[in-house]
């Protein structure tokens, strides 16, 4: 094979450790294109192409995470991961490990880990590299790899959510959830939210987004049954789709252009955390982008029309 070909065929596998690491897709892009130009330049073939490429971007992957640290410090509102709606590698051997580390919750944990223990965590847990390649790719000893790893599971245990297992019935929540939202359904929706639901929303300051989350189960039906069906009303559409492996929404405006992402957590039959995803530097890798602002505007003033 040439190098070329031996690149394209690890591409997804290398993007996929970039995301967990970094929650970024352009970033994620930019460190595989990065790693591309280091084997490029190589003047020798690696024994493993697989374990050169691993190691290089999961190094690139930590010395961008170190310097994005400082400007999440300053984001303004929640930050959440860029939305990803199809994950590129697929292994069927760790296809539960892989949707589960994909997910905003488990994304979100992962932040609380330092660079090395997120990238060690990542390589060891989620793709199951051996803890020589693991040490290789961090430039630490197996025996500090074994501690950080440590540290990273009781991090992530502690925190982590346990999604329903059964897809079916997850995505045939997110349907009658979504039917319920599309009609103003307070009833409804509601009935299928958790008691102590949450609902959080990333704007990044770049377009509207709810001042601070609401919580609880009427207060965030009551809110979504006043705000959707004034947006059907302007044109906006959504399409069922996951997002980061959890059943969600794509949301778009009457040309097509994207709006926002819905993601929803689901536990126990019942949507325990709706995120929403409206900052438009975080969408534009899904095509075109709406403006959020305009958006905003016609919806109060179709609130004004039907007072």
């Amino acid at each position: 094979m040439s190098k070329v070909e031996e690149f394209e065929e690890l591409r997804p596998l290398l993007f996929s450790i970039a995301y967990r690491i970094l929650g970024s897709v352009g970033e994620a892009e930019d460190a595989v294109q990065e790693t591309w130009l280091r084997f490029d330049g190589s003047a020798t073939r690696p024994t493993s192409t697989k374990a050169f490429l691993s190691a290089a971007v999961t190094r690139i992957s930590i010395d961008v995470l170190r310097s994005a640290r400082v400007r999440r410090e300053e984001y303004v509102g929640p930050w959440f991961p860029e939305p990803l709606l199809t994950d590129p590698y697929q292994d069927p051997a760790r296809s539960a490990e892989l949707a589960d580390s994909v997910s905003m919750a488990a994304l979100l944990l992962l932040e609380r880990l330092s660079p090395l223990e997120r990238s060690v965590f990542v390589l060891r847990e989620v793709f199951g590299f051996g803890f020589d390649e693991v040490a290789a790719a961090v430039g630490r000893s197996e025996a500090a790899c074994r501690q950080l790893l440590v540290r990273a599971r009781r991090h992530m245990r502690d925190g982590r959510p346990r999604f329903a297992a059964d897809r079916q019935e997850r995505q045939e929540l997110a349907t009658r959830f979504l039917d319920a939202l599309r009609e103003g359904d307070v009833v409804g929706l509601q009935g299928l939210l958790a008691a102590d639901v949450s609902m959080v929303g990333d704007g990044g300051g770049k377009a509207p987004q709810l001042a601070r989350a609401v919580m609880g189960a009427e207060n965030v039906a009551r809110l979504l049954a006043s705000v959707y069906p004034l947006l059907t009303r302007i044109d906006v559409t959504f399409e069922p789709h996951e997002v980061n492996g959890q059943p969600g929404a794509v949301f778009r405006d009457r040309d097509g252009k994207v709006l926002h992402t819905l993601a929803l957590d689901v536990l126990d039959g019942q949507i325990q955390t709706i995120r929403s995803v409206i900052n438009p530097d975080k969408l534009s890798h899904l095509g075109p982008v709406a403006d959020a602002w305009a958006i905003d505007r016609e919806v109060r003033e179709a609130r004004r029309r039907t007072k």
